[in-house]
């Protein structure tokens, strides 16, 4: 499969539910949602680390990044834990003219936000997801972080409380995606980190993965890509699996 916009050959392994789709159509979220689709996108090396030198981005090549700005633009917004917003340096996104054309074809924003979900609220204002970004991000806080964050970021992100009734020191993820629901923002992508993926999981509310397995071996006692949280079996469908030229495999899997 080449894909022009991706500049990346992809082949396709075995069987896929769209069998001659380009790579839009692969990753097309499912239409008319009245509730957020939380799709995951992560990259492992082979023998489980999710970081090298503390970062994810280390591991990836030039078919990864590809893929990883097709998801952005296929996202409503992209969905963050604090603290890897500032390991990783995040930015708002970055799209070119014909990724906020097919945005806009699809009656989507030209541009996702980035959605940080974080119990303090305590961000420094120099970060670049508030520096270079052209859409405010969005922060998703507690009902006894939300009046301070509101003053101290005001122009710069729209602040949400994302309590549970009756815990207002405690992010609740399914509250976070009824707040991005009712905000038009159904197509959510997260990025990480681990320990906001692990939360997702125990609580049933990731819909698809889309894991990225680069061939390379990193050994010491990196992270996966899941933390700090209980065990929850899930049972996923492999939608498809692609490869490039360099070896990397990219998987999608769902709940449905």
């Amino acid at each position: 499969m080449s894909d022009s916009a991706a500049g990346t050959d992809f082949t396709t392994l075995g069987p896929v539910d769209d069998a001659g789709a380009g790579l839009s159509e692969l990753y097309a979220y499912p239409e008319k949602l009245d509730s957020c689709w939380v799709r995951a996108n992560f990259i492992t090396s082979l023998d489980g680390a999710a970081t090298a030198d503390g970062k994810s981005g280390v591991l990836g090549g030039d078919g990864d990044r590809a893929l990883y700005r097709l998801l952005r633009e296929l996202a409503d917004v992209v969905l963050v834990g604090a603290g890897t917003v500032r390991v990783e340096g995040y930015s708002g996104a970055q799209l070119g003219a014909a990724e906020r054309q097919a945005r806009n074809a699809r009656r989507q924003a030209e541009v996702p936000p980035i959605a940080m979900v974080t119990r303090s609220a305590r961000l420094d204002h120099s970060l670049p997801v508030f520096t270079q970004t052209e859409v405010p991000p969005l922060i998703l806080t507690t009902h006894e972080s939300a009046e301070e964050a509101r003053a101290e970021f005001a122009g710069l992100a729209r602040v949400y409380d994302c309590s549970a009734p009756g815990d207002p020191g405690t992010v609740d993820l399914a509250t976070t995606l009824d707040t991005l629901a009712g905000l038009g923002l159904p197509r959510v992508l997260t990025e990480g980190g681990p320990s906001l993926l692990g939360a997702l999981i125990s609580a049933g509310l990731l819909d698809e993965l889309c894991l990225t397995i680069a061939p390379t071996l990193v050994g010491g006692s990196g992270k996966r890509i899941t933390d700090g949280h209980d065990e929850a079996i899930t049972r996923m469908r492999r939608r498809h699996t692609l490869t490039d030229d360099e070896g990397y495999l990219y998987t999608r899997y769902s709940r449905h």
